[in-house]
């Protein structure tokens, strides 16, 4: 199997339509992926041409960075690397943010953890009210122009937040963003109501966390039966996004009825309406072990047909808040994005 490669925004780097969630890599985290296994895991990733992998400097006190280090030690011109900086990584008053201070500090760090002396792809963690935005972007340059950056995204910004960076970046010749790391699955569509048209207009790519929901798409919840006992959702219901239950056990008996139809597992249909959507570049995928890694992989290489993407959008359909429904009902003769 090749995993299609896909332009990532408005720049000439191709990364992989499937990338590879590495906040479960820890050194002695109970239960998180060690370094022999990460290894493993890598190998079936990069076999089947899933060759980025996304960290972030916070996850598991970044371990997660230092183990992904070590799994690609030998072949790091083989990969790719986004990582994420700019989220609070300890007690002192320049410890978050994403200031020249604390974002060249956390670079310098992030490179040692990950054994290498270039980050493909770094991305703002959070957006930072305190910080002016040109501060931001000009550390972003300076590290570009030093090798250490090769290209800039952000994560989980708004769309003005994205736009007036964007904007800043343009008339001061500084690094433009090229990507944006978004919530976005069947059952969480908030990302086309200002997201979605921002980076079609905007010429940036979006980079998918949580396909399946938070955990949710996995074909293990039933409607009317109780959340497996090994599921994460016991751990931290109230931390992932929020969601409806009426409309995921709508989406998930659909998501049963293409099963069948297709012989596709449910993650996979899940995971494939998302590779469909505008401005998806790639989506990461995360996996415990290798058999649920080869089972994600296997989104890849078909496609849903027209009708089965209409019964999918149709069900998880809602009402947009406002003003993204009165938008809707005076424009709706404009061919809508999605």
């Amino acid at each position: 199997m090749s995993i299609e490669q896909r332009l990532l925004g408005r720049s000439g780097l191709k990364v992989p339509a499937l990338s590879f969630g590495t906040a479960n890599f820890g050194l002695t985290h109970e239960g998180a992926t060690q370094v022999e296994e990460a290894r493993r895991l890598l190998d079936i990733c990069i076999e089947a041409g899933v060759t980025m992998f996304d960290t972030a400097n916070v996850y598991k006190g970044g371990a997660s960075e230092q183990v992904l280090g070590s799994a690609i030690a030998g072949r790091r011109d083989q990969v790719l690397i986004s990582t994420k900086g700019g989220d609070r990584v300890g007690p002192g008053p320049n410890d978050v943010g994403s200031s020249r201070f604390h974002l060249i500090n956390a670079v310098e760090a992030q490179l040692k953890r990950l054994g290498t002396d270039y980050i493909d792809l770094y991305q703002i963690h959070t957006f930072d009210a305190l910080t002016p935005i040109e501060e931001s972007l000009r550390a972003l340059d300076d590290m570009v122009r030093a090798g250490k950056i090769r290209y800039a995204g952000v994560s989980n910004f708004s769309g003005w937040q994205l736009a007036t960076s964007i904007g800043i970046a343009e008339r001061s010749g500084l690094p433009r963003y090229v990507s944006q790391q978004v919530y976005y699955s069947l059952i969480g569509r908030e990302y086309e109501w200002e997201l979605m048209p921002a980076g079609l207009h905007l010429g940036v790519s979006a980079v998918v966390w949580s396909p399946l929901g938070w955990g949710r798409l996995t074909g293990r919840l039933r409607r009317g039966s109780p959340v497996p006992a090994d599921s994460r959702l016991h751990k931290r219901p109230d931390i992932g996004p929020p969601v409806n239950d009426r409309i995921m056990y709508d989406v998930i008996d659909v998501l049963d009825q293409i099963a069948e139809e297709t012989g596709r597992s449910i993650p996979q249909i899940a995971l494939n309406w998302v590779l469909g959507r505008p401005t998806v570049a790639s989506v990461i995928i995360g996996a415990r072990n290798e058999a649920q890694l080869r089972e994600n992989i296997g989104a890849t290489g078909w496609s849903l047909s027209a009708e089965q993407v209409t019964r999918l959008d149709d069900v998880s359909s809602v009402t947009p808040i406002y003003p993204y429904w009165h938008q809707r009902e005076k424009f709706e003769r404009i061919p809508s994005p999605v």
